[in-house]
């Protein structure tokens, strides 16, 4: 059976928002997005890489798959991580999106989303994984489907966001 691993860029106080640029999400009146731009450097785009070289699936909810597909899309031919990112199968989760077409080796799941991830972790393949996606990823959680997570761990803490363990999620 194939893993899922939720692969994330994290801050000690477990905000996963908006890491990659300022208006990737305001959601909630973030504010910090970009908040890993000070301290990229080419060994966490090694990681990244090494990650997807035992993946053939990304699994993204709508707001990653589309900020993700905007960037990667458009790349030219040639580009390497763009080549990657556009040529790895993607599913996208969503109820509100009417096709995935507008990023190339897509598939959209809009429902029975627990049994739709079942049976995509029992066809045979490598990985699948989930980057940003935090209501993806909870509901994943939830239903026990996360097998694995591979955590980038920034020196910081924003004090607000949203956090991949939630605190209504934690109990005793």
């Amino acid at each position: 059976m194939r893993k899922i691993i939720v692969h994330e860029f994290i801050t000690l106080d477990g905000v996963i928002q908006a890491p990659g640029g300022s208006d990737e999400d305001t959601e909630g009146g973030f504010a910090h997005g970009g908040w890993t731009l000070p301290y990229w450097h080419d060994d966490i785009g090694a990681h990244f890489s090494q990650a997807m070289t035992q993946a053939d699936t990304l699994l993204l909810g709508r707001k990653t798959w589309q900020i993700h597909g905007g960037a990667f899309e458009p790349m030219p031919a040639g580009d390497p991580f763009g080549d990657v990112m556009n040529s790895i199968h993607k599913y996208v989760v969503s109820t509100t999106l009417k096709s995935a077409a507008t990023w190339r080796n897509s598939t959209l799941i809009s429902s029975h989303v627990v049994e739709q991830v079942r049976k995509l972790k029992e066809q045979p393949g490598q990985n699948i994984l989930v980057d940003g996606s935090s209501v993806l990823t909870h509901a994943l959680a939830e239903s026990d489907l996360v097998d694995e997570y591979s955590l980038h761990v920034y020196p910081l803490v924003l004090g607000s966001g949203k956090r991949l363990f939630p605190e209504e999620s934690a109990s005793i």
